[in-house]
């Protein structure tokens, strides 16, 4: 079934895996349409992701048959962490993957291992969260407010926390949280959490790449999968991470997140899907046909107020895929989330993969990442707005993804309406009320908004030893 070019004129779809089931028992009806098969330049793919609930659009295009209706034979594989992940793209044994935004942004960049690596596709919003220990959460409540039937209320600041940490820094203990990578999602909204409530979480310089200098919290990277168990083992008292993490700390009765990330920046940027430039400019049509399957993958899962979660929840907890028990998923995937045993609460949007244009790979989500990257001294030095608009042209690519829509939409797989044709590739700031410490965000001026940042590097600050100076 090896794709060519020759079979381009051929007007007989391809039957995905259900349709051929499908034959042995019913007749087949032509549907009201089909992805065309591009000319595929490789059609034979290996994908890498990290065993967390927002992998969904990859495991939904396999188990959908996404992949197949484009002539693609794909196989999925979890790695054991990022840094594996990042890896395996650059050296080929992978040829995309399910990654940190940050990752593709910081390899460009030359922080860390250097590569150029793209993503033609945002593969969601939201869909962290930030757990503390048992222990930690008991000393946090005298410092949150209550709504009027007792239970606490959200968003919680890190102000809550502030005092928890100053009483371990009275006893001379240090205060030890885990984040899963240092150009995640996750170190970044953590530390923002942390800053809004002053906190600092401490800088990275080029001598010093611990991330601690000066840190009131100190912070160190654990693989997602194994949050719990180091939070359990007294090693860290609380992390950020992606589900179901935090809510297997809820289910094993270790921990309470506080916070998710939908309450730090309503509707943030996470994950997306990363191959090399190489890789899309030698093999275009694969790009698209990938691009086209993830984007069917994305509707799925956002269709009809997401009346297929259930159905994702039973595809994610399978053992190749996330593993994890499926009421430790669902808790999350569709739509509400436990804080406290029992405490479960309505958040429709926590997982979002398709709404909001959530696919469209915004270069003024890339802007946030380089900004927050600045802000912590990963990016050393003072760099021009200009130069943050070029990064992100280079790593997101936009107009592969439309190119990608565009053939969806001819081919009457998805809506006019599903894309955001007429964008200069940048959102609208982000309002006030939609941020934990009501500080717009602007990604056409990134340094304008450094300087609002009450805690962080702004102008032209620089870390050296351990003082800030500029």
């Amino acid at each position: 079934m090896t794709t060519t070019a020759s079979c381009l004129p051929c007007p007989t779809p391809k039957l995905t895996r259900a349709a051929v089931l499908a034959l042995g028992t019913t007749a087949l009806f032509a549907p009201a349409a089909w992805a065309e098969m591009l000319p595929l330049e490789k059609d034979v793919l290996t994908f890498g992701f990290i065993k967390l609930t927002d992998m969904a659009p990859l495991a939904v295009a396999q188990e959908q048959g996404y992949f197949d209706d484009e002539g693609l034979f794909v196989t999925l594989e979890a790695q054991a962490n990022w840094k594996v992940l990042l890896d395996g793209v650059i050296d080929g044994t992978l040829d995309g993957a399910h990654m940190l935004a940050g990752q593709p942004l910081a390899a460009t960049i030359g922080y860390g291992t250097e590569a150029h690596i793209i993503t033609p596709f945002s593969m969601d919003l939201n869909g962290n969260g930030i757990t503390v220990s048992n222990e930690i959460w008991e000393q946090m409540k005298p410092n949150v407010p209550k709504m009027d039937d007792g239970r606490p209320q959200h968003p919680i600041s890190a102000e809550a926390l502030a005092p928890v940490v100053e009483s371990y820094r009275a006893e001379g203990k240090p205060f030890n949280m885990g984040m899963v990578f240092p150009v995640s999602t996750h170190n970044y909204e953590l530390r923002y959490w942390l800053a809004a409530g002053g906190l600092n979480p401490g800088y990275y310089s080029p001598d010093n790449i611990s991330g601690q200098i000066n840190a009131d919290v100190l912070l160190s990277v654990t693989p997602p999968p194994q949050m719990p168990a180091t939070l359990e083992a007294g090693t860290i008292y609380g992390y950020s991470v992606g589900e179901p993490w935090n809510q297997q700390a809820v289910i094993k009765g270790i921990g309470v997140p506080v916070v998710t990330d939908y309450e730090i920046w309503k509707n943030n940027p996470e994950k997306v899907f990363g191959i090399t430039a190489e890789f899309a400019e030698e093999n275009p049509n694969t790009t698209l046909a990938v691009t086209k399957a993830l984007i069917r993958a994305a509707m799925w899962l956002d269709a009809n107020d997401n009346a297929n979660r259930e159905a994702a929840v039973e595809i994610l907890s399978r053992s190749e895929y996330v593993g994890a028990d499926a009421d430790v998923i669902d808790n999350s995937m569709t739509g509400t989330f436990e804080y406290e045993p029992g405490d479960v609460r309505d958040v429709p949007d926590f997982n979002v993969f398709f709404r909001y244009f959530a696919t469209y790979p915004y270069y003024s989500d890339a802007v946030w990442y380089l900004t927050q990257m600045r802000r912590w001294g990963q990016i050393a030095e003072a760099r021009p707005d200009s130069w943050y608009d070029e990064v992100a042209r280079s790593v997101y690519k936009p107009e592969i993804y439309l190119e990608a829509a565009r053939l969806l939409v001819d081919e009457g797989l998805a809506e006019e309406a599903d894309f955001p044709w007429d964008t200069d590739g940048y959102r609208a700031a982000t309002p006030e009320g939609d941020i934990i410490d009501a500080i717009p965000y602007d990604g056409r001026t990134p340094n304008a908004y450094l300087d609002s940042l009450p805690i962080g590097l702004k102008g032209d600050q620089t870390v050296v030893g351990s003082e800030i100076q500029g």
